[in-house]
């Protein structure tokens, strides 16, 4: 009997984990898509398409004339324009604290943000770096634009 109740808690604890990792890896999901693009994820290149999922390290491509918006877990929105590239380098959020942090690495492009949950609660905890630069995010809605 106690080595049913020690594998059934093995088991339940395993479920629990997997559950939690599986929840924490997905960051944000696309909600539309308009021409070519892409999204990249340990060096493999798949079609984006609404309702697909991201993960943390994923990166975005936009094509000529193309654009993508995904929204965040934290609330957080995105929109990317024509010939974009866009690496979601760190993201960690606690929904129940609000606290976390979102780092983006923009190589090129346009891009426009609305904060979300994760700028409100702490205002350096979401920065977008460029070439050039890393912008803060302090709780607003801004585009940036990045010529080649």
């Amino acid at each position: 009997m106690r080595f049913i109740c020690a594998l059934a808690v093995i088991l339940f604890g395993l479920l629990v984990c997997g559950f939690e990792r599986a929840a924490w890896a997905e960051i944000g999901q696309i909600k539309n898509v308009s021409g070519q693009v892409s999204v990249w994820r340990n060096n493999v290149q798949q079609t984006a398409k609404a309702g697909d999922l991201l993960e943390q390290a994923d990166v975005l491509t936009t094509g000529a004339n193309s654009s993508v918006g995904v929204t965040f877990i934290d609330n957080s929105r995105l929109s990317a324009g024509p010939n974009s590239r866009i690496e979601l380098k760190q993201f960690r959020f606690d929904p129940t604290t609000n606290n976390g942090e979102f780092v983006t690495d923009m190589q090129r492009g346009t891009l426009a943000i609305v904060s979300g949950q994760i700028a409100k609660r702490s205002p350096d905890a979401m920065k977008v770096k460029t070439p050039t630069t890393i912008l803060g995010v302090r709780g607003t809605t801004f585009a940036i634009k990045i010529e080649e």
